[in-house]
């Protein structure tokens, strides 16, 4: 007959510690925040390769996009908030909403957006667009030059990467810098898109490599207008980041590898 006053089994112990470990994470990754990191150059400068971040969920409202592997246990959107125009928003990708994508929300439901000779227009008002300073960034596994004569040496002697860097504000005063590395791309010249209801349109920062808005949805590539009901949610802050070039087998690399000036900047 077991003992009523036997202390209880460590192994069980142990088991209802993880239980109650995977559902805290379950809640937060679900409901608070989760972590994304860079997989492309396409939102240059803001993120680069190797970049990690958190994701907050709350700011636009919860549904099964929320939820790890898009479990259906939100058949809509709850509190859904329409995003705003400047933020850089995670969302299930169309046309399959099965890969995630990060970009920045340019246009919202009503607005026409177009694009002339690389200048974006709102609504028919050019958006303010100034040239600043070049983007500068070492040469690294994860951030190679896109091209060769981009790349030069600094005073040092370093290899490094120099694009053409612009300064873009948008109706609302948001801001923010982007890329323009090609003079005429695809993607420069553009037809007028009227964003439909309960969509969104969405650009990358680096505006010559990004697969975005400007084109159709494809699989794998472009996105095309984006529901809103495919939000994840909004970036926040950049938690670390690492230029590629540690080693497993060379633990003293996993620091000389961090880009520790990337580390804690959020999205304001």
């Amino acid at each position: 007959m077991k003992d009523k006053n036997a202390p209880p089994s460590e192994t069980r112990e142990f088991m209802v510690f993880l239980v109650k470990l995977a559902f805290f994470v379950v809640i937060l990754r679900s409901f608070i925040v989760s972590p994304f990191n860079i997989p492309s150059e396409s939102m240059q400068p803001r993120l680069m390769v190797g970049d990690y971040l958190l994701v907050a969920k709350w700011p636009y409202g919860y549904s099964k996009y929320s939820m790890p592997f898009s479990i259906p246990v939100i058949p809509k959107r709850i509190f859904a908030n329409t995003p705003e125009p400047g933020d850089v928003a995670v969302f299930k990708a169309p046309p399959g909403a099965r890969d995630d994508y990060i970009k920045r929300v340019i246009g919202l439901p009503g607005d026409i957006i177009q694009v002339t000779n690389g200048i974006l227009s709102i609504n028919g008002v050019v958006v303010k667009h100034e040239k600043i300073g070049d983007y500068i960034h070492a040469v690294s596994p994860n951030s190679p030059c896109y091209a060769d004569y981009f790349e030069t040496t600094n005073e040092n002697g370093d290899r490094i990467c120099r694009y053409p860097q612009y300064r873009e504000t948008l109706p609302n005063g948001r801001t923010y810098k982007i890329l323009d590395i090609n003079e005429a791309s695809e993607g420069d010249n553009t037809q007028s898109f009227v964003v439909p209801d309960g969509h969104m349109f969405l650009m990358g920062d680096n505006r010559d490599r990004s697969a975005d808005s400007r084109f159709p949805a494809k699989e794998g590539e472009a996105i095309g207008m984006v529901p809103q009901e495919n939000l994840v949610g909004r970036a926040l802050v950049s938690v670390f980041s690492t230029d590629g070039s540690a080693e497993w087998i060379k633990p003293w690399t996993w620091f000389t590898a961090a880009r520790w000036d990337r580390i804690g900047e959020d999205f304001e």
